[in-house]
């Protein structure tokens, strides 16, 4: 696929237990899935709007809210940026070509920067959820989406778990992308990919280091077990 073609996606994000993790967007391209999540967004989620690429009015809309966006009047709002995703990706998708889509702006916006925002919006629902919470900041999760495969999904986590900066992130995924293995590119930010804090009940702290003691192995490797497990 040119880099010129948008992606079509279709289908909700919900994945079987066969099913590989899906690190790419799902949900149709404009579908306000976050934006439009009252338990996420709360009251804003009543605002939310659906970009239709197949709508010639709501393509206008689309065009609109870009040319706005790339005037760089966001106040750092995240929801904002997300719906400037969103109607990037769907005037990608309605033009058929980035290079219509900037030229449907009237060049207010370049083809440059409509790629880079149409690709937040093919990101992971699991992502885009943590945008719109505010734990991954928007420009960061432009690198993130520079990233394919389950790179992608890694290098978000370690950028919430790692609270690495935008720089870092971008610096990480411009060296996965010359080739370099994530955890090596992670490790240069004192990032251990994998490793995570987390909150045990009294009794469940109790019980594993219990059980790792006798079993003579670390508190991780029966963690890791037992999520396996459940995953599958």
């Amino acid at each position: 696929m040119s880099d010129d073609r948008p992606r079509n996606r279709t289908g909700d994000e919900a994945n079987g237990p066969t099913e590989p993790v899906p690190t790419d967007r799902e949900s149709p391209v404009g579908t306000p899935v976050i934006r439009g999540d009252e338990s996420v967004t709360g009251p804003h989620a009543r605002e939310a709007v659906q970009f239709d690429p197949d709508d010639p009015d709501r393509l206008a809309d689309a065009a609109d809210t870009v040319r706005q966006f790339a005037s760089g009047d966001t106040n750092d709002d995240h929801l904002y940026m997300l719906r400037g995703a969103a109607a990037c990706a769907a005037l990608v998708r309605g033009e058929g070509s980035y290079k219509a889509a900037a030229e449907r702006t009237g060049g207010n916006a370049t083809v440059s920067f409509i790629r880079k925002w149409a690709r937040v919006h093919d990101l992971p629902r699991s992502v885009r959820k943590q945008v719109a919470l505010g734990q991954i900041a928007p420009t960061a999760a432009k690198h993130i989406a520079r990233v394919g495969g389950e790179a992608r999904l890694l290098l978000a986590w370690a950028t919430l778990d790692g609270d690495l900066t935008v720089r870092e992130v971008r610096s990480v995924a411009s060296a996965v992308n010359d080739g370099t293995p994530i955890e090596h590119a992670l490790r240069e930010y004192d990032v251990e990919l994998g490793r995570i804090e987390v909150a045990l009940s009294p009794d469940s702290y109790r019980d594993l280091r219990r059980r790792a003691s006798i079993e003579d192995v670390a508190p991780g490797e029966l963690v890791t077990d037992a999520l396996e497990e459940y995953f599958d």
